[in-house]
């Protein structure tokens, strides 16, 4: 069973579950013309797969600086996000 988790197969799903809503959402937001606005989730949607990235790579056992790498992109485009929800609220 360890091997199967250090494989990043379950990591690898949420991924691609988490590309799959992000499809469904501009796909409807594009045919129905209601949904979220891209602007209002996109940001937190990629700080959220920078973080699944980085737990991939410590789960495939990689260098500490691929971890920090993508711990590093999942702040910035965290920081990045709030900044675009605060100046849209004032």
């Amino acid at each position: 069973m360890q091997e199967l988790w250090a494989s990043g197969w379950l990591v690898n799903g949420v991924i691609a579950i988490t590309l799959l809503e992000a499809a469904a959402l501009l796909m409807y937001r594009r045919l129905s013309g209601k949904g979220i606005a891209s602007r209002d989730w996109a940001l937190n949607l990629v700080s959220g797969l920078c973080l699944l990235m980085a737990v991939r790579a410590a789960v495939m056992m990689a260098a500490w600086p691929t971890i920090a790498a993508w711990l590093s992109a999942a702040g910035l485009v965290h920081g990045a996000d709030m900044v675009s929800r605060w100046r849209r609220q004032g």
